[in-house]
């Protein structure tokens, strides 16, 4: 028997939704997506899926987001009429999480409800009243769910765990690059060949939302006089720059080529560099210290070498793998100093230790698409979590 998904989503047109849903629909489940959209809608052209636009919201634009909701939570029932009766509802992030009871309900209730997230807003974090009512929130819309899905140990041991208030077993999916078809067989990816005399190459990809680093990098690029060059791709979160696209024409040996399909333009966009940008400040100290994210696995499985802050999951991440470039302090002068060291031999060694890593590491494979749906196919709405939230189960295939 097939089982039937309603994915609640945050923002349609994030690629990341887009892999979720592929994951899904390649685990063996029917997929039905009703969401907020953001500037566009990745599924719309995906066979098979339907999708269902719940309002429009906008980055950094938190009180209007809440309104979108509030406002889909009145029209819900309507919004999903049509849809066949789901046996699962996923909602990813608490702002879908607060429509899932009513989804459910508009289907006759008693559906078990599964929490996906995979950032944790830095107002959950707020000390005051603002932190204690979003917490209060969150409890509150999660009462009935039957599961957690995160991406990264460190969100358990420094949110969910400790300050949270839930109590549900969770599930660890990392941000692995989803490979279908017969690639996850394919042989191991070489490691990349020195430049040569040619400049280095830094890619930082993705979810570009950290004024923080595109200074840092736009300034190292200034510094290395045409021996590096930083290229970005991904979707630039125009609320968190003053003007992105002025800063990355005034800054000589950086370049932007826009969007890309993940994960059909990977190999292409990650041949393209030898190094990852997996540095993050967006909310330094808390979530940008916890994530484990996308470009990691996507540069990985690429043979790229990461760079990542030694202070962070990620620099602990790739510390126990003795694999990538990790910094105590990230700014313009440290890059320079680690540069200036950067020979082809060095780089030879780097990117060598990342090809020998085992691609389960990096990628999502059918076999993981179909346990992810046979865990989802066991929950019971009738069943009360059996396990605490202490209790991190990793997907396994």
């Amino acid at each position: 028997m097939t089982l039937r998904v309603l994915y609640l989503a945050h923002d349609l047109a994030d690629a990341a939704i887009r892999r979720r849903v592929l994951t899904l629909t390649a685990g063996g489940a029917a997929v039905d997506v009703a969401g907020f959209q953001r500037g566009g809608n990745l599924l719309s052209a995906e066979g098979g899926v339907s999708s269902r636009v719940l309002g429009e919201t906008a980055d950094g634009r938190f009180v209007q987001r809440m309104g979108a909701v509030a406002s889909a939570r009145l029209g819900l029932k309507r919004k999903l009429a049509g849809l066949s009766r789901p046996d699962v509802i996923i909602a990813r992030n608490l702002e879908t999480l607060a429509l899932a009871e009513p989804a459910a309900a508009s289907f006759g209730g008693n559906i078990p409800v599964v929490y996906e997230c995979l950032d944790i807003h830095r107002l959950l974090l707020d000390g005051g009243a603002k932190g204690r009512a979003m917490l209060f929130a969150q409890r509150r819309f999660a009462r009935h769910a039957s599961l957690l899905i995160t991406s990264s140990p460190a969100f358990v041991e420094n949110f969910f765990k400790p300050l949270s208030g839930l109590e549900l077993p969770v599930l660890l999916l990392e941000n692995k690059v989803l490979m279908l078809g017969d690639e996850p067989n394919a042989a191991p990816v070489a490691p990349k060949p020195a430049p040569e005399g040619k400049p280095w190459r830094i890619g930082w990809f993705g979810a570009i939302r950290c004024a923080k680093s595109l200074a840092i990098l736009t300034e190292f690029a200034r510094r290395m006089e045409g021996r590096v060059e930083v290229v970005l791709r991904g979707r630039p979160a125009y609320s968190e720059f003053a003007d992105f696209d002025a800063q990355v024409a005034a800054a000589p040996h950086v370049e932007f080529h826009g969007a890309y399909r993940n994960p059909e333009d990977l190999a292409q966009i990650y041949n393209d560099v030898h190094f990852t940008w997996a540095i993050d400040f967006f909310e330094e100290g808390l979530n940008s210290d916890w994530l484990l994210p996308n470009r990691l696995y996507e540069g990985g499985l690429h043979a790229v070498v990461p760079i990542a802050l030694a202070s962070t999951e990620t620099g602990r991440f790739l510390d126990s793998r003795r694999i990538g470039l990790t910094l105590e302090r990230a700014d313009p002068q440290s890059l320079v100093d680690l540069f200036a060291g950067m020979t082809d031999e060095r780089y030879r060694a780097q990117t060598a230790a990342v090809a020998a890593i085992d691609r389960s590491q990096w990628v999502t494979t059918p076999a993981d698409c179909r346990a992810l749906v046979a865990r989802l196919a066991a929950l019971d709405r009738n069943t009360s979590p059996s396990a605490a939230i202490a209790a991190v189960s990793p997907l396994q295939s």
